[in-house]
């Protein structure tokens, strides 16, 4: 892989998780942010990262320090551009602040530097719509934790070239990620897609009154959700038979909540403040062990599953 020199634009969750994830792979990092508040928050997220990970044995207090020391914060978009051979930016969902990062990008950077965006949801098209090299623009999606789910989906837009796909997932690959390549963007990519497909049905099965929130949970986690773990729904259809999941599909598809807007109960719950473990309540209760719990456990899993792609 060509890619030695990376920037990363933004300090955040996914911003900070990216430049840990690249250092980690022996890459030189500049991670861009607005003001020395916020690149010591994301040095300091770094830190706190890699300390839960070495107390849980992934790496050496050497290895953390080495990973440190490849990263560089830096406060302008023309010291972040500086030598860059690949910058990915991951700042706020807003379009037209993205538009202004990749307008300045385009200008500062040579037709060969790769420009992607962390975007969960935004238009690979109508981003590049604003450069002159609308063939370099590429989406990777980064799932969130990003230092724990391999996941990162490459959206190409209109005009975006295959070499650029094929670059972006490379590196991706070289990181420690799994690339997935999609033909051409659509709303949601392919993630988000089937993520909310599952939770419109999961609270309209609660808004019935046919189960309880915890039920709901609990049917996926010990059911379905073990074996999407090793294979998808496509792949799990193969192995049931589509001769079996059509004829399911001939009487249950018709009974599937079908809402194109936000279900009443998801509105009610926001309407309330009731907006999970940020405000203490969502369709569960929070304290802040119970927080702290369901994320250990969390970690703890997705290590597990970490483990286990590397043999």
């Amino acid at each position: 892989m060509n890619i030695r020199n990376i920037a990363v634009l933004g300090t955040g969750t996914m911003g900070h998780g990216i430049a840990l994830l690249s250092a980690k792979a022996g890459l030189n990092v500049k991670m861009y942010g607005r003001s020395d508040e916020s690149l010591d928050r994301g040095m300091s997220s770094i830190i706190s990262s890699l300390n839960r990970l070495t107390i849980q044995g992934t790496f050496s207090e050497m290895e953390c320090q080495d990973i440190i020391s490849r990263i560089r914060g830096v406060k302008t978009l023309e010291e972040a551009a500086d030598g860059a051979d690949f910058i990915i930016e991951s700042v706020a969902e807003n379009l037209e602040l993205k538009q202004d990062i990749f307008r300045k990008l385009d200008f500062l950077c040579t037709p060969e530097v790769i420009l992607a965006s962390n975007t969960s949801g935004l238009s690979p098209s109508e981003i590049a719509n604003v450069t002159t090299h609308p063939e370099r623009v590429v989406i990777a999606h980064f799932w969130n934790p990003p230092q724990l789910i391999p996941l990162v989906e490459v959206v190409p837009g209109e005009k975006t070239s295959k070499e650029t796909v094929d670059i972006t997932s490379e590196w991706i690959d070289f990181i420690g990620k799994k690339s997935v390549k999609m033909e051409k963007e659509c709303l949601g990519f392919i993630g988000n897609r089937l993520q909310l497909a599952l939770l419109r049905e999961a609270m309209y099965i609660v808004e019935q009154g046919w189960a309880k929130p915890e039920e709901v949970d609990k049917a996926m986690e010990y059911g379905h959700g073990r074996r999407l773990s090793v294979t998808g729904p496509l792949c799990s259809a193969d192995l049931g038979g589509l001769d079996i999941f059509n004829n399911i599909s001939s009487y249950l598809f018709k009974d599937l909540c079908n809402y194109t807007e936000p279900s009443a109960l998801l509105n009610e719950k926001v309407k309330e403040s009731k907006l999970g473990t940020k405000s203490g309540e969502g369709f569960y209760k929070w304290t802040k062990e119970d927080i702290e719990s369901k994320q250990k456990e969390r970690t703890e899993v997705l290590l597990y599953f970490l483990d286990r792609d590397k043999k």
